[in-house]
């Protein structure tokens, strides 16, 4: 079932004469604005891998991908009752939880062809009891009716591996491991390992060797960064031989 959510964001990215809900082969796109396709996915991104992959064959793609950054918890006594209690959750999301999803997508991700937009939003998560054939209550034992946007605090657009890189602007030396990029985040060593994994597998760092059990990683050049160069290169080299005729003529 389509939450609020996912409805409140799409008609964000369908403004105007934009078509929602189109139909793609055997696929359905969330929105088509002008020749991009959109897609909005709240769940996991390995749910969407094979489909992107192919779309990307023919079409442009822009994945939508929500990331919570604070929700308050809405609790109904019973499906469609009253409201009972309104709390803050006390679970916030960053936009290093983007590397969570990441480890799946990185033989879809970087491409010519796909952008990736993560946006932070606060939400509502209205929830009430859900027994089913459980004999006791339990606190934990909720079904989710519906989460609800309240505000867009940011986006990221993604287009290119080196973009990763910048969501995690730090000092570092050079090699670094897991554990340097850990402190200078001021986050958890197994995200760091998330990290330098879609780093390594996107080919924005390469292991250069280990310090006792620890791999070492060192930033690369990106590739687009070469390419571009190579196009003034191409750009610039017949006006350079023109003149050298000239001046040997």
């Amino acid at each position: 079932m389509e939450t609020s959510l996912h409805r409140e964001l799409k008609q964000l990215y369908a403004a105007g004469d934009a078509r929602t809900e189109v139909r793609l082969g055997r696929y359905r796109i969330d929105a088509v604005v002008d020749d991009e396709l959109i897609e909005i996915q709240h769940g996991s991104l390995a749910a969407i891998r094979d489909k992107i992959r192919h779309l990307l064959e023919e079409h442009r793609v822009r994945v939508v991908k929500p990331i919570v950054a604070s929700k308050v918890l809405v609790k109904r006594a019973r499906k469609n009752g009253r409201v009972i209690e309104r709390r803050q959750s006390p679970k916030r999301g960053t936009l290093f939880d983007l590397f969570d999803e990441m480890i799946y997508f990185t033989r879809v991700f970087p491409h010519p062809r796909l952008s990736i937009d993560v946006v932070l939003v606060d939400i509502e998560e209205w929830r009430y009891p859900g027994h089913g054939r459980r004999r006791r209550y339990r606190a934990n034992d909720f079904q989710v009716e519906d989460q609800k946007l309240c505000r867009v605090l940011e986006v990221q657009t993604i287009t290119a591996a080196d973009d990763l890189r910048r969501l995690v602007a730090c000092s570092l030396p050079s090699p670094f491991d897991t554990g340097e990029l850990a402190l200078a985040l001021g986050i958890q060593r197994w995200i760091a390992q998330r990290i330098a994994y879609c780093f390594r597998e996107m080919g924005t760092a390469r292991q250069v060797g280990k310090r006792r059990n620890a791999w070492l990683y060192e930033f690369v050049e990106p590739v687009v960064t070469e390419l571009h160069l190579a196009g003034e290169i191409a750009a610039v080299a017949p006006k350079v031989e023109r003149k050298r005729k000239r001046r040997s003529a």
